[in-house]
C-alpha cells in the first residue's frame, strides 16, 4: 500500500507516430485534441466525422488550418455510401468513445488488420515517464459522483489532482498539459474501456452493473466485460461492490499485478478486506494493520451529502480507492465533508406544505431510479421519457410499497404504466399525454395533489430526457422551476 508510480506499461514516445497515417474518427471533446496531438507528433492525420453541422465545420476549419485532412458526414453512418471506406494508407484509427464497434469503418479496419484505439488509450500511451498514476472508476451509475468525491479526498490530503475522463475533462489534454499532478481521479465509461486495451490503473473500481447501452455492446455479457477491463493490470486494489456479485466476478477474471488485492465495499458491517458501515460510521477493514481484528473509522454517514444509501456506497468506493493510495482517515473525512454534489442528483429543491420535492433527473435508467426510490418513503414518483429499450417490472415491483402515487410523462410512459398495472395496481397513476416542456408544471401540480404531509415528490424518471428536453439538466431545471412556481 502506498503512492508509487505505475510502471506496468511503457508510454510511447513521439517517434512512434512520425510519418504514420492515422485516422481520427469523430471530432468533439475527444477527437479534436487527439487529431492535434497526433499531428504535433508527426502523424499524417485524416479526421472523419458523422455530422456536417455548423459546429463540425468550425472544428474542421480549425484542423484544416493545421494541415489536417477532414472528411465530414461521409464515413460514420452505417448506411452511408462511403461508410466502409478506410482513408487510404490508414495504419491506426483513434476513435471517439461513442462510435459503435459495428460501424463499417471499424469492420474495414479489422479486415485490413488496422488497430483501433480510443482517446483514453491514446492518452495512456502518450503520458510521460513520470506521469501521475490513475485511480479509475466505472459502473452503470454513480461514476461522476464517486470520482468527484475521490478528487475531493485526494485534495484534502494535499495532493495535486483532478477529476478527469468521462466527467467531461479530456484525459488527453490533462496528460499532455503543463500542469503536474500527483494522481488522477479518472471516470471511464464502458465505451472508453472498450477502446483502451493497454490501460493499467493503479487501482480501479466497478461500482455496479445493470443493463445499459446494450444496443452499443450487443449483450449484457459484452457490456460487463468492457466494464471489467478497468481491473486489468491493477497494481494495488480492485474495488468491487459486495451487493453486486457480478463486480466481484470481474475481479476474479482480471489479470492483475502480483500482490493486488480484491477490496469490497458494503452498506453492512464489513468483513476482512472490506469497507462498510457500523453504527453510522464508515469503517475500513482493508487498509489497516491486523485487519482480522482491527478497523479504522473514516467518517460519519452524516458527512456524506446526501446520505442516501447509494451515495454512501459511492463514498465507500471513493474511500477505498483513496486508502489504496495510502491516504489517512482524516483526508477521507475532510474530503467527504468538502464534497458538494452536482445539480440534478437527488437534490432537495424545496419543502412545500410539509412535502419534500427532490430532483434526481440524472436517474436516466432503471438502476439509478431504483437507488433513488430506495432513499425515500412514501413517494409520489414522477417518471417517464425515452426508455432506451429498458423494462420496468423489476423496478416497479421493488418500489411498489414506497409509492403514494405516480405521475407519468414522456414518450415511453406506457411501459411504466403497464408495469405499475402488473405490480402496483393499487397505486394511483396520472398519465399525462404530453411531451412538451410545459408538461413538467402540470406533472408537479398533479404530484402535489397526490402527496400528503411527510411525503417526498421525487423526479427520478428512469428514462432519458431527449423526447421532451435537450438533456437531463434541462429536465431537472424545469422540475425545479415548476416547484418554485408552485410554492410562490
Amino acid at each position: 500500500m502506498g503512492s508509487g508510480q505505475v510502471t506496468s506499461s511503457v508510454p510511447s514516445g513521439p517517434s512512434e507516430f512520425q510519418g504514420k497515417h492515422v485516422t481520427v474518427a469523430g471530432l468533439g471533446v475527444s477527437g479534436l485534441p487527439a487529431a492535434k496531438a497526433l499531428h504535433a507528433r508527426g502523424a499524417i492525420v485524416t479526421a472523419v466525422n458523422d455530422g456536417d453541422d455548423a459546429r463540425a465545420r468550425e472544428q474542421a476549419a480549425e484542423l484544416e488550418a493545421l494541415g489536417i485532412t477532414v472528411r465530414l458526414g461521409d464515413t460514420g453512418s452505417i448506411s452511408g455510401s462511403a461508410a466502409g471506406t478506410l482513408p487510404e494508407g490508414t495504419e491506426l484509427i483513434v476513435t471517439a468513445p461513442g462510435w459503435q464497434p459495428g460501424k463499417p469503418l471499424f469492420r474495414a479496419a479489422e479486415e485490413a488488420g488496422v488497430p483501433v484505439w480510443g482517446d483514453v488509450e491514446l492518452a495512456w500511451r502518450l503520458r510521460g515517464p513520470d506521469a501521475a498514476p490513475w485511480l479509475a472508476v466505472t459502473g452503470t451509475n454513480g461514476k461522476t459522483t464517486t470520482v468527484q468525491m475521490l478528487a475531493s479526498i485526494l485534495k484534502a490530503a494535499g495532493l495535486r489532482t483532478a477529476a478527469v475522463g468521462n466527467i467531461g475533462v479530456s484525459l488527453l489534454d490533462t496528460v499532455l498539459g503543463d500542469e503536474k499532478y500527483d494522481v488522477l481521479a479518472v471516470e471511464l465509461s464502458s465505451y472508453q474501456l472498450h477502446w483502451a486495451p493497454s490501460l493499467r490503473a493503479y487501482s480501479g473500481a466497478v461500482l455496479n452493473l445493470a443493463p445499459d447501452h446494450l444496443d452499443w455492446h450487443g449483450s449484457m455479457d459484452a457490456y460487463a466485460a468492457d466494464k471489467g477491463r478497468i481491473y486489468e493490470g491493477n497494481k494495488v486494489a480492485c474495488v468491487y461492490n459486495v451487493a453486486d456479485p457480478r463486480t466481484e466476478d470481474l475481479v476474479r477474471q482480471a489479470d492483475v499485478e502480483e500482490g493486488c488485492r480484491a477490496v469490497g465495499f458494503t452498506l453492512q458491517a464489513p468483513a476482512v478486506s472490506q469497507l462498510g458501515v457500523v453504527d453510522g460510521i464508515l469503517v475500513d477493514r482493508a487498509f489497516v494493520e491486523n485487519r482480522q481484528q482491527n478497523a479504522q473509522e473514516l467518517a460519519e454517514v452524516s458527512d456524506v451529502d446526501p446520505p442516501a444509501p447509494h451515495n454512501i456506497a459511492n463514498a465507500l468506493a471513493a474511500a477505498a480507492l483513496a486508502r489504496s493510495f495510502g491516504l489517512p482517515a482524516q483526508a477521507v473525512r475532510d474530503g467527504l465533508r468538502a464534497f458538494k454534489p452536482d445539480a440534478h442528483r437527488i437534490a432537495h429543491v424545496a419543502d412545500i406544505d410539509d412535502v419534500a420535492y427532490v430532483d434526481d433527473s440524472k436517474a436516466t435508467n432503471t438502476h439509478a431510479a431504483q437507488a433513488s426510490l430506495a432513499a425515500y418513503e412514501p413517494i409520489v414518483w414522477i417518471a417517464g421519457g425515452l426508455a432506451k429499450g429498458a423494462e420496468f417490472d423489476e423496478l416497479v415491483a421493488d418500489s411498489a410499497k414506497r409509492l403514494r402515487g405516480v405521475v407519468l410523462i414522456g414518450a415511453d410512459r406506457a411501459l411504466i404504466r403497464e408495469a405499475l398495472a402488473r405490480h402496483a395496481p393499487e397505486v394511483p397513476v396520472v398519465d399525462l399525454d404530453r411531451t412538451d416542456t410545459g408538461a413538467m408544471l402540470q406533472a408537479v401540480t398533479e404530484a402535489k395533489r397526490l402527496a400528503r404531509p411527510g411525503d417526498t415528490v421525487l423526479l427520478a424518471p428512469a428514462c432519458a430526457s431527449m423526447d421532451m428536453f435537450t438533456n437531463y439538466n434541462q429536465r431537472g431545471d424545469a422540475f425545479a422551476a415548476a416547484v418554485r412556481e408552485l410554492g410562490a
